[in-house]
C-alpha cells in the first residue's frame, strides 16, 4: 500500500498528516504547522484538490 504525505497547499511543506491509496477525505480541515494555514482540502486516490470558499461580502446598511 503506497503511504504519502500530504504538503501544504500555501507553502508546499509536508504537514503532520499522512495518507494511503484507499484514503478518502472530503472537507477535511489541513493545518499546516509552519505557515499556520488552515486549508479545506478533498483528497481522493492521492489527489488533492483545494476547496476555494467565496470570501465573505461586508453587509451594507
Amino acid at each position: 500500500m503506497k503511504v504519502e504525505w500530504i504538503l501544504c497547499p500555501v507553502c508546499k511543506n509536508k504537514t503532520r498528516i499522512r495518507i494511503r491509496g484507499d484514503t478518502i477525505l472530503e472537507n477535511f480541515p489541513l493545518f499546516c504547522p509552519k505557515c499556520k494555514q488552515e486549508t479545506l482540502i478533498n483528497v481522493r486516490q492521492l489527489n488533492m484538490s483545494v476547496i476555494r470558499e467565496p470570501d465573505a461580502k461586508t453587509q451594507s446598511r
